[in-house]
């Protein structure tokens, strides 16, 4: 592993010391906002930096006692023993902080929107779709973040057809974004007299939901269209014509919202629309930053088979970093999901860190 440059460490700690500077004599509020979060990001990095350097001059200075033939023989042995805690300690802290200085997808902090659909595979597929939101629910619940359901339908034998959800809360999107895609799951239906095992399929998509989403949508550009809301099996649930559907004409994005009141689901649809298009537009910008980011789990597509949950061997594969985990039920209870969560944000700074290497 490269070592970070002494004079890198030394801009890190006067860039957070000059932000501490200046936050002691701000009198814009704006501004003050800024520093205050440039400043809880950059002390962390900044302590692990001093660290780190301390580290390093300790090192050299236990490597000079036992270089010096006139060093008390205590001293030495002290010496010796510190120098192999620091050998130890180094290549952990010059990790610690390279992950820290890692380019940040800017979006990592931001809330995020969960849509599961059901997908091949009929009453099977949206039952699966309803454990893979009940196990993202649960995930949520233990995260500390506010899971609120935005619109459903509910399958026939139970589950979803499809259910989309805010998440919000710390650190959601930047947890989460891995888990877009196509989601396999084998096992026997209970519909199932023979015993056979059958495949199906949910897909996932997880969607940044900054708090500003600064996508300018103009008024010829799309389409209102209100609508009574339908409940479960398609029986409405009020008499007046309260639900929005919006259309975004140039890219035929269409979102819909159908709670009580037309206003709120005017500016719900509204915002769900934003961040449709934001979406859009990050994934452009993935798409043509393709090929230089080879360090990448997985490509986002929605349509790419992630990953598989079989029931007879009580087994999870992630396909795309080789990840097999034998205790389905935790892990689709949610209770064991951060597992692989986990397993997926580490391979990824793990790729993104020999990237950096290579360059």
């Amino acid at each position: 592993m490269a070592s970070v440059s002494a004079e890198r460490l030394t801009q890190v700690i006067d860039r957070f010391e000059q932000t501490e500077a200046r936050m002691s004599v701000a009198t814009d509020p704006a501004e003050i906002v800024q520093l205050s979060k440039d400043h809880a990001e950059l002390k962390l990095v900044a302590d692990m930096a001093k660290e780190l350097l301390d580290a390093r001059n300790a090192l050299k200075e236990a490597d000079s006692i036992l270089e010096d033939k006139s060093s008390d023989p205590d001293m030495k042995e002290l010496a010796q023993e510190e120098r192999e805690e620091l050998k130890e300690l180094l290549p952990k802290l010059e990790q610690s902080l390279q992950l820290l200085l890692l380019p940040k997808d800017e979006d990592d902090e931001a809330n995020a929107m969960l849509e599961v659909r059901a997908g091949t595979g009929g009453d099977e597929a949206a039952l699966f779709a309803g454990d893979l939101f009940r196990m993202y629910q649960r995930y949520a619940q233990i995260q500390g973040w506010k899971l609120d359901v935005e619109s459903k339908s509910e399958g026939d034998a139970g589950g979803y057809k499809e259910i989309i959800a805010s998440v919000t809360g710390k650190g959601v999107f930047g947890k989460m974004k891995f888990e877009s895609g196509v989601h396999r799951v084998q096992r026997v239906p209970k519909t199932e007299s023979g015993g056979r095992i059958h495949t199906s399929a949910a897909s996932v998509a997880v969607l940044p939901a900054p708090e500003q989403v600064n996508i300018e949508i103009k008024p010829e550009d799309i389409r209102i269209d209100t609508m009574r809301a339908s409940g479960a099996g398609g029986q409405h649930v009020n008499t007046t014509d309260s639900a929005v559907r919006i259309i975004h004409l140039p890219t035929n994005i269409m979102v819909t919202s159908s709670e009580k009141s037309q206003h709120a689901n005017r500016a719900r649809a509204m915002e769900m629309l934003k961040i449709r298009l934001y979406e859009k537009e990050r994934a452009e910008k993935d798409a043509a930053m393709a090929d230089a980011r080879k360090s990448q789990v997985g490509s986002g597509d929605r349509s790419e088979k992630i990953r598989t949950y079989n029931f007879p061997e009580n087994r999870v594969s992630d396909h795309r970093i080789k990840l097999t985990l034998y205790k389905l039920e935790q892990i689709l209870a949610g209770d064991a999901v951060s597992e692989v969560i986990d397993a997926l944000i580490s391979e990824d700074q793990a790729a993104r860190l020999a990237a950096m290497e290579d360059n």
